[in-house]
């Protein structure tokens, strides 16, 4: 983050704001530490209804920024209620996966329908942005509550079936009916989706992979400007490390990913609660998907999808949700203190 300060002007105040962003992270895990989060859930429904209100007003007043009506502007910051709408979505979910019990078919089939009118709210809106990325994190959040709440898994296999027929029908019309598809979708809408299936191509991937490509063993160049990379301290951050640090820089970042990811399963396995450990687990399907996303989007295999990489990419809404999520998670898992007892025999008492 401090080297894309030399890249251009646009960054050169970067370092310092994400400097404070964490700062606020960590102050956040640090405060929750001593106090009960479980009224997070118990009001879970309102933060939702909240964040849904903040879509609909980013439309009007939202700040305009790379074609995207995504930020509220704060003065002192850039506010995304899309990522509110996350950490809310979640703890909703999480209370209704824990709380719902089924005992026929018209139940689940309810559940279901609410469910996907939870969904659909907010990616619609988010869709008018527009920000693809958003609405990606929603569906992994719904089918990871889904997965492991009480419902049985013959809903999820045919919410898979029919997610894969929906894509086939896609794929098949965008390569032999485009004509067709155009005047059902809009054109505005079609190039959108023409632009995220252009997988590998574009000048953002094209400066990504040669920064990758083009690396060092090892390196520090904090202060050299290397390969110019568009979007450097968001999307393209891991093709950035490759400029500064060179390869051995991105192991080190896939290597502190893997151990952050299994000790999070490992924790998640552990927790007792059953909203907690449904909220986590939804934490932790968004935050591996994000990583291989965006790491995929660096290598050329994946589609931009505005997705960036947890706790290196530039943004202070995304960490300090992030921070947040880990936050709730870890507060709600603390072990009570035993008291010691001591034992006296009957016949001392006598």
């Amino acid at each position: 983050m401090y080297h894309s300060g030399y890249i251009t002007d646009i960054y050169k105040n970067h370092f310092t704001k994400q400097c404070i962003w964490i700062g606020i992270g960590f102050f956040i895990i640090l405060f929750t530490r001593h106090f009960k989060t479980t009224f997070l859930f118990k009001y879970a429904k309102y933060s939702y209804y909240i964040s849904l209100l903040l879509l609909v007003l980013v439309l009007f007043i939202g700040e305009n920024i790379n074609g995207a009506k995504a930020w509220i502007n704060l003065k002192l910051f850039l506010f995304q209620p899309s990522e509110l709408m996350k950490i809310s979505y979640s703890l909703y979910l999480s209370k209704l996966g824990a709380t719902k019990r089924f005992y026929n078919t018209k139940q689940e089939l309810l559940f279901l329908g609410h469910i996907l009118i939870l969904f659909l709210l907010p990616s619609i809106l988010v869709f008018l942005e527009p920000d693809t990325g958003a609405i990606l994190f929603y569906f992994f959040i719904t089918i990871s509550i889904l997965y492991h709440s009480n419902l049985k898994k013959r809903w999820i296999l045919s919410l898979g079936i029919l997610s894969l027929i929906l894509i086939s029908t896609f794929i098949y019309a965008y390569f032999f009916q485009r004509e067709t598809l155009i005047s059902i979708l809009g054109t505005s809408i079609f190039y959108r989706m023409e632009r995220i299936l252009n997988v590998g191509s574009g000048m953002q991937i094209e400066h990504a992979m040669i920064a990758l490509g083009s690396a060092k063993l090892t390196s520090f160049h904090l202060t050299q400007t290397g390969i110019y990379i568009p979007e450097a301290p968001t999307d393209f951050i891991f093709s950035l490390s490759s400029n500064v640090f060179g390869i051995l820089g991105n192991y080190i970042i896939l290597i502190s990913y893997l151990i952050i990811d299994f000790y999070l399963l490992s924790y998640t396995n552990n927790i007792t609660s059953t909203k907690i450990k449904l909220f986590s687990k939804t934490f932790l399907s968004i935050f591996i998907c994000s990583q291989i996303i965006n790491i995929g989007m660096n290598l050329g295999i994946l589609p931009i999808m505005g997705i960036p990489l947890p706790f290196l990419s530039y943004g202070g809404s995304s960490t300090i949700i992030l921070f947040l999520y880990i936050a709730i998670i870890f507060s709600e898992n603390k072990k009570e203190p035993q008291i010691e007892t001591l034992e006296i025999p009957i016949e001392t008492i006598s």
